[in-house]
């Protein structure tokens, strides 16, 4: 069975779809079959990412390794049977469909808190949670006190994630192997930034997930949207010399590509 990988979170601006986009082409190009899915039904930043992937492939006459990105499937309503919610009929299907071709299917949520979200959660195998370096999306997870380092209790986002870890292990699945990723990180020792790994350490160890690198802010990937490219894809559009922001870049998504401790997955880039 393909291994489903969910990129989650409850709030918006955290780089979900960059991070997504980026372990879908790292795998692509790592030799593997990879089934998209955008859960985000407004905004769509995924799926926008790899239509524009397509459209630029298409006009500069290139084939460019990545995910093979897939819409939900529609559903008559009239199908249903009673208590049957539409939302998990279309995703059940559209994982189903991807399953038997794929070795990975990766899952981006929206920022926010959805009935696709949820259930998406619960089929996760591994969660990654990309989380902008700042207590304001610490909150995300749990609460903290003024100083910033005593936890006070679980947050929203937390419980829905042990709701799915409860739901999985009474359908007699594996747990699902909860990823935090520090995104967005300064490049500066600065307090809050020694504060905010301490406060993920102590709480990784009360509610489970280990804390992996995530992507430093650089304009790279605010370039690369357009055109729905990736770092890995910089030379096969004739990028020939990588600047050190760029070289810096890659090896954190190689950090971050080792970190998620994938199945059957030798990095290779």
């Amino acid at each position: 069975m393909a291994h489903i990988i969910v990129v989650g979170n409850e709030k918006g601006g955290a780089g979900k779809s960059t991070v997504s986009m980026h372990i879908a082409t790292a795998l692509s190009r790592m030799g593997h079959k990879v089934g998209a899915l955008d859960l985000d039904l407004r905004q769509q930043s995924f799926g926008r990412y790899a239509n524009n992937r397509k459209a630029f492939m298409a006009e500069a006459n290139l084939d460019l390794p990545g995910p093979d990105f897939h819409q939900l499937p529609e559903i008559d309503p009239e199908s249903l049977q009673p208590g049957e919610n539409i939302y998990d009929q279309r995703l059940s299907l559209a994982v189903a469909t991807l399953e038997p071709d794929c070795d990975f299917i990766l899952i981006d949520c929206p920022g926010s808190h959805t009935r696709l979200s949820q259930v998406a959660h619960s089929l996760a195998d591994t969660l990654v949670t990309p989380l902008n370096d700042s207590f304001v999306d610490f909150d995300l997870l749990a609460h903290i006190d003024a100083n910033g380092e005593k936890i006070l209790g679980p947050s929203v986002y937390s419980e829905m994630v042990w709701n799915a870890r409860q739901l999985r292990a009474q359908a007699g699945l594996k747990p699902i192997d909860w990823v935090v990723l520090r995104n967005r990180m300064g490049a500066q020792q600065m307090v809050n930034k020694e504060k905010m790994g301490k406060a993920l350490e102590n709480l990784a160890k009360r509610i489970g997930f280990r804390v992996a690198p995530g992507f430093h802010e650089r304009v790279i990937f605010r370039e690369l949207f357009p055109r729905g490219l990736t770092l890995l894809d910089l030379r096969d559009i004739g990028v020939k010399q990588l600047n050190i922001s760029n070289v810096a870049a890659r090896q954190e998504l190689r950090d971050l590509m080792k970190s998620l401790e994938l199945p059957d997955v030798e990095i290779d880039f």
